[in-house]
């Protein structure tokens, strides 16, 4: 019987929302603990709650991953294969999600948007083998002993973490599954500001990654040299270098048109064609900063402490069992 530890970094004070249907999840099959981890660094937070962990799988969500009541059963099943050392899932946005966020979510999903990382945000397709492209820290699972013996994440890096880590698993042979039926439910970013800081901070955190890890493919990087071709318009004489740029805006017309079809909201015809370049442009920024600014040498923080909870899902949140770790 595989057993399951998990873990859910939070800022301080702060109350996941994940735990308000772990409840519902069924345990016939796999015992858990519920790992809380408290602090300012997440990287950190989940490499210290694995190290506390007991279950032989760990189990990451976020503090609003809302799982479905199978997802134990799910995974168990998949780690029977003694090979297996991660299984993950989609994040896919709730129906309650208000409009701004359900046209956000179509455009994380659509190939322009997302590009070959848009299955982190639909349920497509067959379980199938995989790599960080399709997986997401939100809903990931992976055997302790693998996380371990690997080294953990990178604390340096926030967010990308689980890519480099992922990559650096696979190349030591690690085997690496989607199951697009093992999804959670999470909330987009609430206003436009929101959803251009976290496209931002996308591009930065694959810049480090690729400062920290190397080169691992084009596609990732063509948001930069759509920032770069861009700017480099008012420079240029006029003429064939515009052809790009309208190839660009009939690309993004008819992602438009597909994905308000799609979806069925004729609304998103006003806002995914502003979406799609506020993510591509947001995120070409971010790679343009992170490749520039110095790379963090170490974490750095005001505050490195870790504090953990285990949570019995039968007790309160604010349940009895508590550990404090003042990491160095």
């Amino acid at each position: 019987m595989t057993t399951f530890s998990i873990i859910i970094p939070i800022r301080p004070g702060a109350t996941p929302e994940a735990l308000s249907n772990l409840i519902s999840v069924d345990q016939s099959t796999s015992p858990i603990e519920i790992l809380v981890a408290e602090g300012n660094n997440p990287s950190r937070q989940r490499n210290e709650a694995v190290q506390q962990a007991k279950g032989e799988v760990i189990y990451f969500l976020d503090d609003d991953s809302l799982v479905q009541p199978d997802c134990l059963k799910r995974l168990a099943d998949h780690f029977t294969d003694p090979m297996m050392t991660v299984v993950g899932g989609p994040s896919l946005t709730p129906a309650t999600d208000s409009l701004l966020q359900q046209a956000i979510g179509t455009t994380l999903a659509s190939a322009l948007g997302a590009g070959g990382v848009r299955n982190r945000y639909q349920s497509q397709g067959t379980v199938r083998e995989s790599t960080e492209k399709e997986l997401i820290l939100c809903n990931l699972a992976v055997r302790r002993a693998a996380f371990l013996a690997c080294g953990g994440f990178d604390e340096r890096l926030y967010p990308n973490e689980e890519n480099e880590f992922l990559d650096r698993l696979r190349a030591s042979g690690g085997v690496l599954l989607h199951d697009p039926q093992l999804v959670v439910q999470r909330s987009q970013r609430p206003t436009v500001a929101a959803f251009a800081k976290q496209m931002f901070r996308y591009g930065q955190g694959r810049a480090r990654q690729t400062r920290i890890a190397g080169f691992s493919g084009i596609m990732p990087f063509v948001p930069l040299f759509l920032l770069i071709y861009l700017l480099s318009l008012p420079f240029a004489p006029a003429g064939i270098w515009q052809a790009p740029a309208l190839l660009y805006l009939l690309a993004v017309l008819g992602a438009t048109v597909h994905g308000a079809r799609q979806a069925g909201q004729p609304t998103f015809a006003v806002l995914l064609p502003f979406l799609y370049p506020l993510l591509h442009l947001a995120n070409g920024a971010g790679l343009l900063v992170g490749f520039l600014l110095p790379l963090p040498q170490q974490p750095c923080y005001k505050d490195d402490a870790v504090t953990l909870r285990r949570i019995p899902l039968q007790e309160s949140p604010d349940g009895p069992e508590h550990c404090h770790t003042d990491l160095p």
